[in-house]
């Protein structure tokens, strides 16, 4: 099973490093292909005064840190096709964010790196449609048809985090698991699945207590893995504390993930 877990930002060298230790029981797991996950900078919080994080510099010199410290391999997004090169120094899983999923340069700078590229699907796009932003990857890459083989030899995923339903809210249909799977292996987001965006008054709200929920029926679709951003006190988090899982509550569900996909893929 696919795990990507992390905070959602890099609130400091310190707070990264404690959340690192926390994880390393995820990363010692057999059955587990763990990644760690922070972001080095959230270039579309809603407001102008939110925490945005270290930027390029000071953000690869710490997940530089985490990956020699703990031998993890690390996530992280991208949001300009100039920061791919630096990035990808670094990390083994170069993201895409919902809202750039259609970038065409952004893409194609990802894939002509040697990483894995995650392409969150956007909250505005048909699961259907995610077949030619992967298309854009793959044919980068020298393929030319989207499956879920050719994706996974050329190290593309795609990530679900729900759809924008009305006002300020996000659901998830299960069928766009299934649906975007037939063009690549699917990671099922869940703690940004729970967002209620401009909730909190300048601010990104949601609601925490959805996540195991929404996460326990990805595992019955057969999802290829899960996305959680975690914390020690999501609280006192700078970003997405609405919807984090905390860390002494993740290991109890990651456990439960792993049985109802064991039972699933029977």
């Amino acid at each position: 099973m696919v795990l990507f877990a992390g905070p959602c930002v890099i609130e400091s060298e310190e707070i990264i490093m404690k959340i690192a230790q926390s994880l390393k029981p995820y990363h010692e797991n057999p059955d587990i292909d763990f990644y760690f996950k922070a972001s080095f900078d959230k270039a579309n919080r809603t407001s102008l005064e939110s925490f945005r994080g270290p930027g390029l510099e000071e953000g690869m010199r710490i997940l530089q840190k985490v990956k020699d410290t703990f031998g993890y391999k690390i996530v992280t997004d991208i949001h300009e096709s100039s920061q791919v090169e630096a990035v990808s120094k670094v990390v083994d899983v170069l993201q895409i964010p919902a809202f750039l999923c259609r970038q065409t340069d952004l893409l194609v700078a990802a894939a002509k790196t040697d990483c894995i590229i995650n392409i969150k699907k956007g909250q505005f796009l048909a699961p259907a449609d995610m077949q030619y932003p992967v298309l854009k990857v793959l044919n980068t890459r020298g393929c030319t048809e989207a499956s879920y083989e050719n994706s996974l030899k050329h190290k593309v995923f795609l990530c679900e985090r729900g759809s924008t339903f009305g006002y300020g809210n996000i659901v998830v249909d299960m069928r766009s698991l299934v649906i975007m799977k037939n063009f690549a292996p699917v990671i099922f987001d869940a703690t940004h699945s729970v967002q209620m965006p401009g909730a909190a008054n300048g601010k990104t709200g949601g609601d925490s207590s959805m996540v195991p929920f929404l996460a326990k029926a990805a595992a019955a679709v057969g999802v290829d893995g899960f996305f959680f951003e975690t914390h020690f006190d999501p609280s006192i988090a700078l970003s997405d504390g609405p919807n984090m899982v905390k860390l002494d509550e993740l290991e109890g569900l990651v456990k439960k993930l792993q049985k109802i996909k064991e039972i699933s893929e029977v």
